[in-house]
C-alpha cells in the first residue's frame, strides 16, 4: 500500500510499504477512505516530538470501511464504514472504565519512554512517535486498528464521510476544551488560535452557551473564518495588544474563560518570541508558551484556562505565580474523544454543528508532502487539508 513516511525534519515520501496485518483478535483493517493532516502533525514535521523513526507512518484523523476482523470483535462487521479517534483505548483498565480513554494503562507499549519525560504515561496514538506506541497512522491505503470492539465508531449511511471525519480528533478536542471551561450563561470565552480545532473550540462554546466568544489570530483567512462561520469576535494580534483589547472588551475583568488552542509552535511580535525562538532551538525548551502566558494574564479571576492545544515537554516563562494568586484553573489533556463520539454524532445528524466548514483543501494523499508545506506556511488560504488515499 501507499502511506506518507516521515524521514526527517520537513522531510515527508509517498512510499510502498508492507499492508497491515491482523496481529491480536481485537485487531481491525480498515481501507481508509478519507484522511487528513492536523495542526498537531506539524510538531513532528518540525521536528519538535522525539523518538520518530525514519519510515514511520503519519496521520491520526482517519476513518474508512472494515475489510478484515480479529476473532474477537464482534461488535463490527466487514464493510461497515466507521471513524477511528486517535487515542488508542483498551476500554477495560481504571481510566478506560472512567471515560478518561486518553489516558488508557495499555494501550502504549513503550510507556517506559513517556514514564521518562512525563511521569506517568498517556495511551498510545496513531501515527504519533515511539513515544505514545510507534503506531502506523492512516495517511495511509490501510491501518491496523487495535481494541476495534473499543475504538470505531460506525457511522450511518446518510452522512458523508467529510461530515464526520472530524469525529476521529479536531471537533471532540475543540469540545472538550469548552466543556473544561465550565460555561455559565452569559460567559464571554476568549480562544487563542483560529486554525481548525481554534474554529470548533469556538463553535462548541456557543454550544454550550456562551454568550461572546473571542478570537485571536493574526491570518486573516482563518480570521474571517472565525467570524463569518463560527461567530466570534476578532482580534488579530499583530494589529491589537491582545490583553489591553480584551480588558476593554470585558470591563477590565478579563474572559470568564481563556482556551490555549496554539500550543508549543506560538508566535507573537516582539523580544519575547525570538527568546522563545532561541531556546527551542537549542533544546532548552520544547515549546513557545506565547498563547498560554497571555491566556494566564488575561483570564479574569478565579476563572478557567483551557489547553488543547500540544505541548511536548519543558516550557519557559509560565507565570504561575499568576495561576496561584488569583485562583485560576488549568484544565487540559489529550481528548478522550470515545467519550464524545456519539453525542457529537448525534449534533452533526440534528443540524446543530455541520463540521465540514472548515475543509479548505481536498486532496489525493500523493499530495500530503507538499500539503504539510502549504499548511505549515499558511499559503493558498489552507485551514484543513483532508485526503482520499484510495
Amino acid at each position: 500500500m501507499k502511506a506518507n513516511c516521515w524521514y526527517g525534519k520537513h522531510d515527508l515520501q509517498i512510499r510502498d510499504v508492507p499492508d497491515p496485518k491482523i496481529l491480536n483478535p481485537r485487531d481491525a483493517i480498515i481501507k481508509i477512505t478519507l484522511t487528513a493532516i492536523c495542526g498537531s502533525d506539524l510538531h513532528l514535521y518540525d521536528g519538535y516530538i522525539p523518538t520518530m523513526r525514519h519510515g514511520d507512518i503519519l496521520g491520526h484523523e482517519f476513518m474508512g470501511e472494515v475489510v478484515e476482523l480479529g476473532s474477537g470483535v464482534h461488535n463490527l462487521k466487514i464493510g461497515d464504514r466507521v471513524v477511528v479517534p486517535f487515542p488508542i483505548a483498551c476500554g477495560n483498565c481504571f481510566f478506560c472504565e472512567r471515560q478518561m480513554f486518553s489516558l488508557c494503562e495499555n494501550s502504549n507499549p513503550n510507556a517506559w519512554m513517556a514514564e521518562k519525560l512525563w511521569g506517568h504515561s498517556p495511551c498510545g496514538i496513531f501515527g504519533y512517535s515511539h513515544l505514545v506506541g510507534g503506531y502506523a497512522g492512516g495517511q495511509a491505503q490501510y491501518a491496523r486498528v487495535p481494541y476495534a470492539d473499543v475504538g470505531p465508531l460506525k457511522v450511518p449511511d446518510e452522512l458523508t464521510d467529510e461530515q464526520v471525519l472530524f469525529l476521529s480528533d479536531i471537533l471532540p478536542t475543540g469540545y472538550m476544551a469548552a466543556e473544561q471551561c465550565n460555561i455559565q450563561p452569559g460567559d464571554t470565552i476568549a480562544v487563542w488560535g483560529c486554525g481548525p480545532v481554534g474554529q470548533f473550540a469556538i463553535k462548541s462554546a456557543y454550544l454550550l452557551g456562551a454568550e461572546r466568544v473571542i478570537a485571536i489570530d493574526r491570518v486573516p483567512e482563518r480570521l474571517r473564518m472565525a467570524r463569518e462561520k463560527a461567530g466570534a469576535v476578532t482580534i488579530n494580534y499583530e494589529e491589537a495588544n491582545v490583553y489591553d483589547t480584551l480588558m476593554e472588551m470585558t470591563g477590565g475583568r478579563g474572559p470568564d474563560a481563556c482556551i490555549d488552542a496554539v500550543g508549543m509552535e506560538a508566535h507573537m511580535p516582539g523580544p519575547l518570541y525570538a527568546y522563545d525562538r532561541v531556546k527551542q532551538a537549542m533544546m532548552l525548551e520544547t515549546g513557545r508558551p506565547i498563547a498560554l502566558r497571555e491566556a494566564i494574564m488575561a483570564c479574569r479571576n478565579g476563572g478557567t484556562v483551557s489547553v488543547p492545544g500540544v505541548y511536548g515537554g519543558l516550557i519557559d516563562k509560565v507565570p504561575f505565580g499568576s495561576i496561584m494568586n488569583r485562583a485560576l484553573t488549568i484544565k487540559t489533556g489529550q481528548t478522550h474523544v470515545h467519550r464524545y463520539l456519539r453525542p457529537l454524532l448525534e449534533r452533526i445528524q440534528n443540524g446543530q454543528i455541520d463540521p465540514t466548514f472548515i475543509i479548505t483543501h481536498r486532496l489525493r494523499l500523493e499530495d500530503a508532502p507538499e500539503a504539510f508545506e502549504t499548511f505549515k506556511n499558511k499559503q493558498d488560504e489552507c485551514v484543513k487539508v483532508v485526503m482520499r488515499p484510495n
